[in-house]
């Protein structure tokens, strides 16, 4: 049997860049975040610590041959980089895969998830206080597009970017803000083919129901992300009893604390069994660093519950062709949402360990 294809979504907000220095003050990383986090209830499980990497510098070449050897320890077959590109050529943290590309000679797959969203202050760092936006996110037609085509030319034809029907795979965060999603799609299909590519295999992130998944369908894209976290949360609100319990922790100023199994009841569905809709495994969830008491939490995550988990995952793409068995894993180092597989004093390997043994019993 063909194993599964788990991509994890990797976030390169781990060095610092002129923009992070004058927002948020010299040496802003998501470290700053990760490190400065306090416990908000009772049990709470702050600051999250690494252990085997350290609060490491995406500047250095060394850290991410560890973090490959890690990821192929776990069974993991690519990074799937989060990428910002906002319009009019302006990119941030870009350099760590751009220095990949040129410099590197590991071997690690990896492909794009376009973060196509503006940045708020919210969204770093939870003393941000209001809505302003420090960067907009533009969308500017066909000469836009073309330029940012051709910023990520090089990535997207490495010999290492991962592949379906031997196009390249561009993720996109949010597809619904894209304003005209058949003239991007075109676009670069046309640009991919014009520079020896088969077209792009474009994959919309979908976060709710089965009738966002076939409009995305509908609208180009080869295939669907079916993020089911969150339908998870929208199934459980409807339940009296833990809506009067996550009223509580209202009063008492906690974030909204949910327990694992909860979530994980609802991550998927027989939807995820069409060959085009790729399913998602979570490893955790704790969103307090960067949001304070309007984040939420997951509780009671442990082995047994992640084993669980993964296989009911596994399940749903064993008898698909082997090159859609593809699962991706949100995230491998997501710290300041506590969503991460990187070692650390709380879980230890734990999270590697579960991954790597499901993956060699398949």
């Amino acid at each position: 049997m063909n194993k599964p294809r788990v991509i994890a979504f990797y976030l390169p907000q781990f060095h610092t860049i002129p923009e992070n220095d004058e927002w948020w003050g010299k040496g802003f990383t998501e470290w700053t975040n990760v490190g400065k986090a306090k416990p908000l209830f009772p049990g709470h499980r702050q600051p999250k610590v690494p252990m085997d990497l350290g609060y490491y510098d995406l500047r250095v070449n060394e850290v991410y041959d560890e973090q490959t050897k890690l990821a192929k320890e776990a069974g993991v077959e690519g990074f799937c980089f989060w990428h910002y590109y906002f319009g009019d050529g302006k990119q941030l943290l870009e350099k760590p895969l751009q220095r990949i590309v040129k410099e590197s000679k590991n071997d690690f797959p990896f492909c794009l998830g376009w973060a196509n969203e503006p940045w708020e202050k919210k969204m770093w760092n939870k003393d941000g206080k209001g809505n302003k936006v420090l960067i907009e996110q533009k969308y500017g037609g066909i000469k836009d597009y073309t330029e940012h085509f051709n910023k990520v030319l090089e990535i997207l034809t490495d010999s290492r970017y991962i592949r379906i029907d031997n196009k390249p795979v561009f993720l996109i965060y949010t597809p619904e803000k894209l304003p005209n999603t058949r003239e991007f799609i075109d676009c670069w299909n046309d640009l991919a083919r014009k520079n020896g590519l088969e077209g792009i295999y474009f994959i919309a992130h979908s976060k709710w129901n089965r009738k966002e998944k076939d409009f995305y369908l509908s609208e180009g894209y080869d295939g669907v992300y079916s993020n089911e976290i969150q339908r998870g949360a929208e199934i459980r609100n409807k339940n009296v009893l833990l809506s009067l319990k996550y009223f509580l922790q209202f009063l008492l100023r906690f974030p909204r604390i949910v327990n694992f199994k909860e979530i994980i009841k609802n991550c998927t569905s027989e939807y995820d069994l069409r060959e085009n809709i790729f399913p998602g495994i979570i490893c955790g969830w704790d969103h307090t660093p960067r949001s304070g008491r309007k984040g939420m939490v997951i509780r009671n995550f442990n082995s047994k519950t992640f084993e669980e988990h993964i296989r009911k995952v596994f399940s749903t793409v064993e008898n698909k062709q082997p090159q859609n068995k593809i699962v991706f894993l949100k995230s491998w180092n997501e710290w300041g949402e506590g969503n991460f597989m990187e070692p650390d004093y709380e879980f230890k390997h734990m999270k590697v360990d579960v991954l790597k043994k499901v993956m060699i019993s398949m």
